[in-house]
């Protein structure tokens, strides 16, 4: 997909921009720049897994809702929610009200808790699976996308395929897919260079 020329700042950027505020806040402001809060790190892998048959509008625009509903994405906070914050929470038409979806963020926050305990942090196991910077592809999951898809998966996660983690991998920076005439490339490309890579 080619970089878009036409925003009004005379700024390109990759082709999957289109022309709200939110969105190109999101790719200015987010998209691609290294994370290493567990916080953080937490809320976009149940973002990206909640976008699974969905546009990322959808979850972009209910962001907010999600972080109501999941106490801010407190890891220790979702780990303690039981049944009745499932039925609570499939009524909160803040979210996406997908049972399935739901009760991932539940379970991946107990096994969130588990690899905070064993690993240190979640950015210490994720860090493992950089990425290099190369430029944007088709979108197809990169090797170390599916190698972090299976590590998940054996340590119980859920709503956590290729697609999505490569989509994840790409949002927190451990990937640096901008396009190479997007101008957010070279910035996320010096944050990459500066960014102290969690210690294990």
């Amino acid at each position: 997909m080619p970089a878009r020329q036409d925003f009004p700042d005379g700024r390109p950027r990759c082709g999957w921009v289109d022309d709200s505020d939110s969105y190109r806040a999101y790719h200015d402001e987010e998209w691609g720049r290294p994370s290493a809060d567990d916080r953080h790190l937490f809320e976009q892998i149940c973002l990206e897994g909640m976008q699974s048959g969905l546009s990322w509008r959808t979850i972009l625009n209910k962001r907010e809702g999600y972080r109501r509903a999941f106490a801010d994405f407190d890891i220790d906070k979702i780990a303690r929610f039981g049944a009745d914050d499932v039925e609570r929470l499939v009524q909160d038409a803040g979210i996406v009200r997908h049972r399935g979806k739901i009760e991932a963020i539940i379970n991946n926050a107990r096994r969130a808790r588990e690899m905070r305990e064993r690993e240190g942090s979640l950015a210490a196991f994720f860090w493992r699976f950089e990425g290099p910077d190369r430029p944007l592809t088709d979108g197809a999951p990169t090797a170390e996308a599916i190698a972090l898809s299976k590590a998940l998966k054996k340590l119980g996660w859920s709503f956590v395929g290729p697609t999505t983690v490569y989509a994840f991998m790409q949002s927190v920076g451990m990937v640096n897919d901008h396009h190479a005439e997007c101008y957010a490339q070279a910035l996320c490309a010096k944050a990459r260079k500066q960014f102290k890579r969690p210690a294990a």
